[in-house]
C-alpha cells in the first residue's frame, strides 16, 4: 500500500539476456535479488520474475531470456540509474535493458 514516503510512479524494466551467459546469470542471482527484495522491504516492488528461455520449463532448467521489473521509483532517471546498477549488468548478463514509463490499472 502505497505512503507519502513511497514513489507512486512506476516503471518497467525489461533485462534481455545475452546469449551464452546462463553461468553468469546463476553467480550474479544472490546479489540480483537482493536488490529486489530491498525494493519489497521499502515497499516499491509490484512484480519481478525472469523470462525463461522456453514456454513451459522453467528458468532453472530450460535457462531465462531476460527478466521482468516493476517497481516505483522517484522519476524514470532514477528507474534507468536502478536498472543499469543492476548485478546482471555488471556480470554483462544483459545485453540490452529497456525501461519504460508504467501504469497499473488491475488488479
Amino acid at each position: 500500500m502505497p505512503t507519502s514516503a513511497i514513489p507512486t510512479r512506476h516503471y518497467l524494466i525489461l533485462g534481455r539476456d545475452a546469449a551464452g551467459t546462463a553461468e553468469r546469470r546463476a553467480a550474479a542471482r544472490p546479489a540480483h535479488l537482493a536488490r529486489l527484495e530491498a525494493l519489497r522491504a521499502g515497499g516499491r516492488l509490484l512484480l519481478a520474475g525472469p523470462l525463461p528461455a522456453r514456454d513451459g520449463v522453467p528458468p532453472a532448467e530450460g535457462g531465462a531470456q531476460g527478466s521482468l521489473i516493476v517497481a516505483a521509483f522517484e522519476d524514470l532517471a532514477a528507474a534507468r540509474a536502478w536498472a543499469e546498477a543492476d548485478p546482471y549488468v555488471a556480470a554483462g548478463v544483459y545485453a540490452a535493458v529497456e525501461v519504460l514509463p508504467f501504469v497499473p490499472v488491475l488488479p
